[in-house]
């Protein structure tokens, strides 16, 4: 190999379009923009755009509103967590929180809390803490002779569930 037989492979490198140097290039007059108006400027282009009629997205009633204090959970269920205890990822024995649980490869992340669902059914004898959980979920756990501790604040009979 000598050094004048260095070279890139074919196609790894693009020389940039030139544009509006003359018809026979291919790009020129317009450069690729075609006619006039307001296409053909940099900058604004509205997509919406009706013609001055008032455009359909203004037109339809607005509905509903976003709850900035909402709490997004990471979700788990009870089969997902004998899984993993058949897998030995979790101890049975130990305290089953959301950071064990995140540790384990369980959950991916922990969110704003974790709520234990209750598909599936347990064998283990578990002590489990979070932020929520079923009925059914906390029925199936306390079966199997275990406890869920609930971290949430608990719910005033006002409230609505």
């Amino acid at each position: 190999m000598k050094l004048s037989d260095i070279a890139d492979n074919a196609g790894s490198r693009k020389k940039r379009m030139r544009v509006g140097r003359g018809i026979g290039s291919g790009k020129g007059k317009t450069s690729g923009r075609g006619g006039k108006g307001q296409t053909a400027r940099s900058g604004v282009r509205i997509k919406g755009f009706e013609g001055g009629q008032m455009p359909l997205h203004r037109r339809l009633p607005k509905r509903g509103f976003n709850n900035i204090f909402r709490l997004d959970f990471a979700e788990v269920n009870l089969d997902r967590i004998q899984d993993a205890i058949d897998a030995k990822l979790l101890d049975a024995s130990a305290v089953i929180n959301a950071e064990s649980l995140v540790k384990s490869g369980v959950l991916r992340r922990a969110k704003d809390g974790v709520r234990l669902l209750g598909r599936g059914e347990v064998k283990a004898k578990l002590n489990i803490e979070v932020y929520g959980a079923s009925k059914t979920a906390v029925a199936a756990v306390e079966k199997a002779g275990g406890t869920v501790k609930i971290l949430a604040p608990a719910k005033e009979e006002g409230e609505a569930a």
